[in-house]
Formats: structure tokens, sequence, C-alpha cells
């Protein structure tokens, strides 16, 4: 399984809104097993010019490949990136189940 978290800050904080909403439009894309927007809630300091959050599951890399190459994906982006400043990206190869110490 692949777990797809990617991180925005709005470009300008009137934005922040748009950028969520606009990143939703990703939930339509029949690739993953899972998929959510959210804002960052900042409660830790040191992450506060974070404000939104997507993440996704995804059955392998081929899925994640499909989604990226999905047409929305690509409007999605277009309408999104000048709404943004930062943007970073990390996909996790992980097992089905979490570990428990």
């Amino acid at each position: 399984m692949i777990r797809h978290i990617v991180f925005f800050s709005a470009r300008h904080k009137a934005d922040v809104e748009a950028v969520r909403t606009g990143l939703l439009a990703l939930g339509k894309i029949p690739h993953s097993r899972h998929f959510e927007v959210t804002l960052n809630t900042k409660v830790d300091p040191l992450s506060d010019e974070i404000d939104v959050v997507v993440y996704a599951e995804f059955e392998d890399e081929a899925a994640l490949a499909a989604y990226k190459a999905h047409p929305l994906y690509a409007e999605t982006t277009s309408r999104v990136k000048p709404l943004r400043e930062l943007r970073y990206s990390a996909d996790i190869v992980a097992s089905r189940r979490a570990a428990v110490p």
C-alpha cells in the first residue's frame, strides 16, 4: 500500500478555503482506496505554515500513477497552483496494518 501525503500552504491566507475546496475535486478520481483533504489544526507551532493536507491511500504504485495521470489531476493542479505557496509531498510504502510497539 502507498500512503500519499501532500502539505500545502496558501499564498494568501484568504485563499486557504479555496485551496482546500479545489483539492477536494481530487477525491473524484477513482484510483484511491481512501482520500481526504483537511485543514491543518496548527496545534504544533513549528508547523504553522502548512494550511491544507491531502492524505490518500493507493493499492500500489500503478494505482498512484493512474491517479496522477487522470485528467482531473492536471485540471485541479492548474486551478490550485496559483493559490499556493508551498507544496511538500511524500509517498510511503506501508504495511496494511500499523505495528504496535
